[in-house]
């Protein structure tokens, strides 16, 4: 597999050197953004950098007034964050567990992910990190529950704690303070393995309800609508009588979620689909209303179409324009709601864990950003909030950023890095 990893690499090399010359030179960011007229790839651009790691101290580059720290370290890929009452941190520890690959694609795609760790034995589990004494760093470590199947997304509703395992969401019970759960889960939902394999979850306001992200199977429904279905969308469950339904679909891969609390609406990120160059369409933040469709496969940022896939004419006039851009593969993952005052200079908006491109010339991503709201839409342009992931010559990630949320201090952020093993804490200088 490492020989086809390298056979892929300068495959890949050689059309990044291509595809170099002639890649849009602004990113697609904002809420009108200038999206590139499409280029369908015949041989998909394949450029990933090689896992490096944090060494000899070396640390995430923090934004002006900001300063990083490292609250907990030696994971096994982590993923996920959940802040617990008590101030408990729970973190998500998996990995992509590939499926039985169709086509040389899929082949040569494994062996990258191999080859930078991306993808191979899950550790299935996840633990629990305790700050006793308040000084930013976990000294206690704790596997608060194991033996899941990818699990991902977490969510505590007073002694009922839920967990988004790849193919569904699973009920513990939970006692405030517990380090551990032996009690054996509940199925809640069932959920189609595979593909975009991350299962977020987030509770409603009130409690009552909880959404879940399922992203779809494939890039652009390369295996046929009926193997996408219930996927590719945003579900709801009633917590009260155990009723599921598709709350908004059309979604490729939604992955993080928050509540703006301004207007009470759901946002979340999305991962737009590959093959049509670096920019092209760009992924997205954008609210989600209940029945909504945002266009996948059949169309990007509003009624684009996408000229590859078997059209719905019906459901591309339906089709939502997305409200804010993020630049095309940037892999925007983690997303949480940021009051003005979390962290000094910046004002309310979204804190967004960019978890980098692995298909265009040049990489994007490998950052964490921030994205200011007013009057409960987004206001400006992104802030850099963390960088310094990859190296300078785009060879090695040292780090990237996946889920962000904010610490039980209320004057903090938490960023998972799965390739750093790290929980990054970022403060105040």
């Amino acid at each position: 597999m490492d020989i086809l990893a390298r056979a892929t690499a300068l495959v890949g090399g050689a059309m990044v050197a291509m595809r170099r010359r002639n890649a849009p030179r602004v990113q697609a960011v904002g809420t009108a953004p200038a999206i590139p007229e499409a280029r369908p790839q015949g041989i998909m651009t394949l450029k990933m950098p090689v896992a490096g790691g944090w060494l000899n101290g070396h640390v995430p580059d923090a934004a002006p007034g900001l300063r990083v720290n490292a609250f907990a370290t030696g994971l096994d890929h982590p993923r996920w964050i959940e802040v617990l009452p008590n101030g408990d941190v729970l973190v998500a520890e998996s990995k992509e567990q590939p499926a039985k690959p169709r086509s040389l694609m899929d082949h040569a795609a494994q062996a990258t992910m191999r080859r930078v760790r991306a993808i191979g034995d899950s550790a299935n589990r996840i633990t629990l990190w305790r700050d006793a004494d308040g000084d930013g760093v976990a000294e206690q470590r704790h596997v608060f529950l194991e033996n899941q199947n990818q699990p991902f997304g977490m969510a505590l509703a007073g002694e009922r704690f839920f967990v988004g395992n790849t193919d569904g969401i699973v009920e513990f019970p939970y006692a405030q303070g517990a380090t551990r759960i032996d009690a054996p889960g509940r199925r809640l939902t069932t959920f189609k393995p595979n593909g975009h394999w991350t299962r977020s979850l987030i509770l409603s306001p009130d409690g009552r309800s909880l959404y879940a992200g399922v992203g779809s199977l494939s890039n652009i429904g390369d295996h046929g609508m009926e193997a996408e279905e219930g996927r590719a969308a945003i579900w709801h469950l009633d917590l009260e009588t155990g009723q599921s339904r598709i709350f908004a679909s059309g979604l490729r891969n939604a992955v993080g979620m928050a509540w703006e609390p301004a207007t009470g609406a759901l946002w979340t990120v999305v991962n737009e689909r590959d093959g049509l160059g670096d920019e092209t369409p760009p992924d997205y933040l954008t609210s989600v209303r209940d029945g909504g469709f945002y266009g996948w496969p059949y169309c990007y940022w509003g009624q684009t179409v996408d000229d590859r896939v078997p059209q719905d004419a019906g459901l591309v006039a339906r089709a939502i324009t997305p409200d804010y851009a993020l630049g095309g593969h940037t892999a925007s993952l983690g997303l949480c709601w940021m009051p003005a005052g979390t962290l000094p200079g910046f004002p309310d908006g979204m804190v967004i864990g960019q978890h980098g491109s692995w298909n265009r010339s040049t990489l994007s991503g490998y950052r964490v950003i921030f994205v200011p709201f007013a009057d409960g839409r987004p206001s400006g342009a992104p802030r850099d909030i963390l960088t310094g992931f990859l190296s300078p010559d785009e060879r090695t990630a040292f780090g990237r950023p996946v889920g962000v949320t904010i610490g039980a201090d209320g004057r903090s952020l938490l960023v998972a890095d799965d390739v750093g093993d790290v929980i990054w804490r970022v403060t105040g200088a």
